[in-house]
């Protein structure tokens, strides 16, 4: 798990823009594995970015360090509590909660505790940064990333990234397919 470099308003051009800016900041950091954005919208909930084989996986940030100690517990109805304070860092190793690159501690996710799309809460699928929507987020001051906090659109929050395909599983892949 990983945040993009800079603080980013509700708009971030929808999940699928979210995406790119994942997959891009991913490789500029050397990074091959493939990176989503962690966030729920009309189409798509949170809970169902990572592939079913993976979601027994400890969830580590960018220095290896566990975060949660799987996905699928992440999304076990409690709101994915942190264990312990989290340390969340861009691709650019700052750390989110002590830079000043980001004012709000706060990560934009639009979900329910659950991990499915909390409707109405996302930012108008991501595409708005007016003080007229809302988008639920977590505070990481807070005890739980998926924190049902609604913050305007226009707030500049932190978007977290999460690594949905390994590099292994990536390689793998690319085997196997080179085999036949």
């Amino acid at each position: 798990m990983a945040a993009l470099n800079e603080a980013y308003t509700g708009d971030v051009h929808g999940v699928r823009g979210a995406d790119y800016a994942c997959y891009r900041e991913a490789r500029r950091a050397g990074l091959r594995g493939t990176f989503r954005a962690f966030l729920s919208s009309r189409v798509q909930n949170v809970d169902s970015i990572v592939r079913q084989a993976d979601r027994k996986l400890p969830v580590s940030n960018l220095r290896g360090e566990v975060l949660f100690n799987s996905w699928a517990e992440m999304f076990n109805g409690d709101g994915a509590p942190f264990p312990h304070p989290p340390r969340i860092y861009s691709f650019n190793g700052k750390n989110v909660l002590t830079d000043l690159s980001w004012p709000h501690k706060a990560v934009w996710h639009g979900a329910l505790v659950s991990g499915e799309r909390a409707l109405d809460t996302s930012c108008d699928a991501w595409h708005a940064s007016s003080r007229d929507k809302v988008g639920l987020a977590g505070n990481l001051k807070g005890p739980r990333l998926l924190e049902q906090s609604p913050y305007t659109c226009d707030k500049r929050l932190i978007l977290l990234c999460i690594e949905a395909t390994s590099e292994l599983f990536v390689q793998r892949k690319r085997r196997d397919t080179d085999d036949r």
